[in-house]
């Protein structure tokens, strides 16, 4: 498992670098060679799971299956595509006064440690170290989205301390009563490991376990973005740097998502009821329609664009609530894509908000003539998010609402009427700041554009063919979480 170990020590050590010389010249491309080591070491620990089949390290506090070892290599990728994003986009913030020696070092320490946090999230088989890794990455978080230190700011990282951290308390409750209901079943020693506790999940008892999933779907699902727990979300992308809005996006919230989809995999085998599905499927179109018309009433870009997160990460529990191997592997890709596509739009919105001065969708215009790649790349990503075929959020938009129609079929009208209220209000928007008159001029520093099409290329190519080796995870995954 030397793989896992440096998958893990890389990004620590690249918070531990950049924490004394983040704020020099050179910094912005040692975080970028951190994030890319990080990512090369993700695909020799995927090599290895797609060679030996599910791992196990450090006396079993780590744990590497199909299920996540296609998230590790997401974030991985995610990460680095964003640090090379973050390179021009912080010059440029430099260079206009927003980004202080201190504040640099700042970023560039935390946004390694972001990544270590997740990936320990990720990847262990503790229950309790994922809660610590959860906590502190709400912890590193505030910090990124406090960095420029304005009253919008300060009082977006205190919102989302705040709920997130109240959210976290009501997991770790949660996490207390699973312990309690596995301690009577596998002993003190291993009651937290997930491997344990499903080999046992028919034996737990129902009663403890059902609170204990209400506590950690309320707590997680904090973290996820679900509504009516999702205030601190719009905030934090709109007020925090734009690469920190794009792997909040982008991965945080499939990393809460899937400590939710662990904790549903017991309850379902210990309740042998589809209640945890049903509260999924219940709070996912809550999220996907509330999200919706929220979103039209906006008139900042990065807020519009986060509660569109909301509304997709609405959809992809939906998914994963109404179970089964096609509505879990439709929620598993639509996890993928929508990481590829909303991290490629903040990266164009983050480009056209430095240009503008303003993230005010109204005072943006003409993108397309100022700088055709940001425009063009904007227009694509909005498409490709509002799931136009033949991008990949059209393929697993598709797979979802043609399995509610058979399972849920209740639900279909109130998932159309938001995809469509979504579409409408998002291109209505988008469409006049891309091709619109304009008095735009062009950035000091070329932007990093490059992993923005990188993305929607791969979001294109999921729409289209689903890789053999990339399949196999999906299905294995599939039938781990979704029966």
């Amino acid at each position: 498992m030397n793989a896992l170990f440096f998958v893990l020590g890389i990004p620590l050590a690249g918070g531990a670098v950049l924490a004394l010389v983040g704020h020099r010249d050179r910094a912005m491309e040692i975080n970028v060679a951190f994030s890319a080591a990080t990512f090369l070491a993700a695909c020799v620990l995927t090599a290895e799971v797609i060679a030996g089949g599910p791992l196990f390290a450090w006396e079993r506090e780590f744990f590497i299956d199909p299920l996540n070892v296609f998230l590790v290599a997401l974030t991985s990728f995610v990460g680095m595509t964003t640090a090379l994003f973050s390179r021009p986009y912080m010059r440029v913030e430099r260079d206009h006064g927003k980004m202080t020696p201190p504040r640099l070092r700042l970023y560039h320490s935390m946004y390694q440690l972001f990544g270590f946090t997740m990936l320990v999230a990720l990847t262990t088989n503790n229950l309790g170290i994922l809660w610590v890794a959860m906590e502190a990455a709400t912890l590193t978080t505030v910090l990124l989205v406090s960095v420029y230190r304005t009253a919008a700011s300060l009082e977006a990282a205190w919102k989302y301390f705040i709920l997130c951290g109240v959210g976290i308390a009501q997991a770790l409750f949660g996490t207390v009563m699973l312990y309690m209901a596995a301690e009577k079943v596998v002993g003190a020693e291993g009651a937290l490991l997930w491997t344990n506790l499903d080999a046992v999940k028919d034996l737990l008892d129902p009663r403890i376990i059902t609170l204990a999933f209400a506590f950690l779907f309320i707590g997680y699902g904090t973290k996820v973005g679900l509504v009516p727990v999702h205030n601190w979300l719009p905030d934090a992308h709109a007020e925090g740097p734009t690469p920190v809005s794009a792997v909040l996006s982008g991965l945080l919230l499939n990393v809460a998502l899937y400590a939710v989809l662990r904790c549903k995999v017991l309850t379902d085998g210990a309740l042998g009821s589809p209640l945890a599905g049903h509260m999924m499927i219940g709070f996912g179109l809550l999220s996907v329609v509330a999200a919706a018309f929220l979103l039209m009433r906006q008139r900042d870009i990065k807020r519009m664009f986060a509660y569109s997160s909301i509304e997709h990460m609405g959809l992809m529990t939906f998914a994963f609530g109404l179970g089964g191997p096609v509505a879990t592997f439709a929620g598993l890709l639509h996890m993928t894509v929508h990481s590829l596509t909303k991290s490629a739009i903040f990266f164009t919105v983050g480009h056209a908000a430095q240009k503008a001065g303003t993230q005010v969708m109204d005072e943006i215009r003409g993108l397309v003539k100022v700088n055709p790649p940001v425009g063009w790349g904007l227009m694509l990503g909005s498409l490709a998010i509002l799931g136009m075929p033949p991008f990949g959020v059209f393929a697993s938009e598709f797979l979802i609402i043609t399995t509610a129609m058979r399972e849920q079929p209740w639900t279909t009208p109130f998932l159309l009427l938001a995809l469509g209220v979504a579409f409408a209000s998002m291109f209505g928007r988008v469409q006049p700041m891309v091709f619109g008159d304009t008095t735009l001029e062009r950035l000091a520093h070329p932007p990093a554009l490059a992993p923005v099409f990188v993305h929607l290329a791969l979001s294109l190519m999921l729409g289209l063919y689903v890789p053999p080796y990339l399949d196999g995870w999906f299905r294995q995954a599939a039938r781990m979480v979704g029966g």
